[in-house]
Formats: C-alpha cells, structure tokens, sequence
C-alpha cells in the first residue's frame, strides 16, 4: 500500500566532461532590463532536474547534443532573458535581468555506466546530481556564471540524460513546463513554439501606493541588517538522508476514506494532493526531537503551492512567463496534529488555498513590496504532479522518467507521479534523526505498511 524507499547509494557515475561552454541567441536581441516581480525576487536559486531517454538507433548521442544545442540557440531568441545574467539596482534594491546574450551553460558529458545499472529512476540518486552542472567550472566569479545551465550526459547502453539547471527566478513549473516544450519543439527540424510566452512581468508588479489588506503570517521580514539585494529563500546546508514515501492508488484512496471520518466540512477538498500534504505535515511536525519539552505548545506551519494565474481579476495569460504562485498556509499545535482525525488535518490543508484571492494575492505582492520578506513555515509541500516534464516529445522520444534532483533543502518536500503507476511519489530529505520519527508517524498510519 505505501513503502519507503531510499536513495540508493551509487553517488559517483563515472562521468567526463567533454564539451563546457555558452550557448548564444541565434540571432541578435535586443539589450534590455527584465524587470522581476516581488514574487520573483526571493527565488534566486537553482532547481536541477533530470530527464533520462532510452537508446533510439536515429538519433545517437552526439547527435542529440548537436540537436540541443541547435534547439538552445533558436530558444534563447524568444527567451533572451535566459541568456542574461543578474544585476542589481542600486536606486531600488531590486535584482533585475540584464538582457545581454552572455549564453546560456551548455555541457557534454558521458559515464561509464549503462542506464539499468543506475535502478529505478523514480527514485533520484545523489549521483544525479553530477548529470545537471549547475555552474561552468571554466567560468569565473558567480555574476560571470549563466542562469541556467543544460547538460547531454551518454550511457554505455546508447541511452543518454538530459539535465537541466534552471534559476527559480527565471520560470515556476507552469512556466517552466512551456519553456521545456519549446525548446523540444525546435529540436525538430522545422516546427514552431508550441506556446508563444508572455514575458511581461509587470503584470505581477505591486500596486502604487501599496495597499496590504491582511495579514500574511506566510511571509516574516528577515531579523537582520539591512543588505544589498532581496533576501533569498533557503536553508542552512546540512547532512541529510534521503526517502521516497511511495504511495500506491489504494494508499491514497486509504488517505481519503479516512480523510471523511468524522469529516467537521462538507466543502473539504478531499484530493490526492491534499490527503497527501496532511499526511506529510503530520509527520514532519510529530518528527522534531521527543526531548523537546516545548513540542506540544510548539505551533507548526504548512505551506503549499498555490498557482494565481486564474485567480487573479483578470487572469493571467496561461503563457505567463515567470513565478506565478504563492504559498498557502496551515497552522496548528502539535499535540492538536497528534490528536485530531485525519479528517480535520485535511480540512486545514484543504482551506488554505481558498484564502488565495485575487485581492489577497496582490495584498501578499504589496506585503513584499514593503517588508521584502521571505515563506514563514516550518515545511513546504510543492506539487509536481500536474507538470508533463515526461511527456515532453522531443525528435527521440518522450523521456521515460522526470524528475528533481535532491537537493539540500530540509524544508522542502516534493511530490510527484510515479511514472511506472498510478501512485504518489513523495521526496523527503531530513537529518537522520527526524528521518527515523518521521518515517516511523508514516508507517503508523497504515495497517499493513
């Protein structure tokens, strides 16, 4: 029904480097600022994530990254931001985007191994991380370094991967899902972009003056001294351990029966995103050290990952081109999470996004504007699994497996389809002690796990 996997352990894949280098526009574009929502400020990281292909006797791996390449170079004309680097304003304090075609990362690399003996894909190994470079070793300091990076890394098998390396401040999922079927669309010989973006980001721009009209227990103003430049989203690097929580079709629908015991709301949303998040924040809140004499008075805070594009007035083009989300919260006690059914931790999972309005959204916009505040919460459940990364049609095929490469984000948990069933992939990484509790409140859960 449900099971818990780890990462396996292989974290060196034997890999050469052959080819490091920028990829510029195919033609020349215009030089420009790209301004970045409020939104878009605070996500000045990267998200690495990998795409493995079976062998395909047409297209060979040399000619897949000459393909890439070729696709990279006519993309980065409509994506131009893609080829430019960060500045910041030093009148606003905000990070913008030079437009200034430096390239975009481009490596090619092979491994001494087959694809089989890697295992199942579904669950990410360390050693992905060595098939997504992130930076250009033969760059110098971090303003000279792309924003995104991608790399054709070969297997003995004649299978090959493909990783990607992308800012978060350049695209969310959505937006990233659209840029990646454009860049397969030009891949082929002659086929247009399947989407045309929408790259104005002044749509998501604050309001003048700024107007916060509620309070956001979301978001907290850093408690530190003022620095150069908008905060930035992350957490302290740490040793962590790795696991899947699989979870087959009838986990999930286990989750939503119990999920209506004792249901306090008829207008709960009783989805398989939701039941999921409620069974994830439970854990991770009951996981801290049983020492911790505080734990039952210590409140717990869950946020998920809301798209505003239809709920703002009026909506945003679908092809909206950037960081279009914001985070919902659920907060509670922890001895109230221990305590309470099932029912009514889904209940507060569910609720959260139904805060997200048109006027909050652009109250939360105004707030940053202001206070240039950072996600206030103790864990971040981000759903992966409305992204088509894996149905991707590239000139070789669709991808038999997409998906993130772990990370060294503790507070961060990423859920997404299994491609091989119907089930639920859920990507948590932990120290090693709140990985045992947390695992242990999972298995709970379930009669037979």
């Amino acid at each position: 029904m449900a099971s818990i996997l780890p990462i396996p352990a292989m974290q060196d894949l034997k890999v050469t480097l052959h080819e490091s280098i920028l990829v510029l526009p195919s033609q020349e574009t215009p030089k420009k600022s790209l301004f970045l929502s409020n939104i878009d400020q605070i996500l000045n990281y990267n998200i690495p994530t990998i795409h493995f292909f079976t062998a395909n006797p047409d297209f060979p791996s040399e000619t897949v990254a000459k393909r890439l390449k070729m696709a990279l170079e006519k993309v980065l004309v409509p994506y131009d931001f893609m080829a430019g680097r960060f500045k910041l304003n030093e009148q606003s304090g905000r990070l913008e985007i030079q437009c200034n075609a430096a390239g975009a990362g481009f490596v090619v690399a092979s491994s001494e191994y087959r694809l089989d003996d890697l295992g199942d894909f579904v669950h990410p190994n360390l050693g992905f991380r060595q098939l997504a470079a992130q930076i250009l070793d033969n760059l110098g300091p971090d303003d000279d370094q792309p924003l995104c990076t991608f790399q054709v890394t070969s297997f003995k098998c004649g299978g090959f991967a493909i990783g990607m390396s992308m800012n978060h401040a350049l695209f969310d999922g959505v937006s990233a899902q659209t840029f990646i079927e454009n860049l397969a669309a030009q891949a082929f010989e002659d086929k247009p972009l399947s989407v045309i973006p929408c790259h104005n980001r002044h749509l998501l721009a604050a309001r003048s003056p700024p107007h916060v009209a509620f309070p956001h227990p979301e978001f907290s103003k850093p408690d530190m001294p003022a620095v150069s430049g908008p905060p930035v989203f992350d957490c302290e690097r740490e040793e962590l351990d790795y696991k899947i929580f699989k979870l087959t079709t009838s986990a999930i629908n286990y989750l939503k029966e119990k999920a209506k015991d004792n249901s306090s709301s008829a207008t709960t949303k009783i989805t398989s995103y939701n039941v999921l998040a409620a069974l994830i924040w439970r854990c991770k809140a009951l996981s801290f050290d049983d020492n911790d004499h505080n734990r039952e008075d210590r409140v717990s805070t869950l946020l998920n990952v809301v798209d505003i594009r239809s709920r703002l007035n009026p909506p945003l083009p679908s092809s909206y081109c950037g960081n279009a989300v914001l985070v919902a919260y659920a907060s509670a006690k922890c001895q109230d999470l221990e305590k309470w059914p099932f029912s009514e931790v889904v209940k507060m999972v569910s609720e959260g996004p139904t805060r997200v309005s048109d006027e909050y959204a652009k109250s939360v916009i105004d707030w940053l504007e202001i206070n240039k505040g950072l996600p206030c919460g103790e864990y971040m459940v981000t759903s992966w699994m409305r992204l088509r990364f894996d149905q991707v049609v590239y000139p070789w095929g669709k991808p038999v497996h997409s998906g993130p490469v772990v990370s060294h984000r503790k507070d961060i948990c990423w859920v997404f389809q299994d491609s091989t069933d119907a089930g639920i992939n859920a990507l948590v990484s932990l120290p090693a002690n709140d990985m045992e509790r947390f695992q242990a409140y999972f298995r709970d859960f379930f009669p037979d796990a």
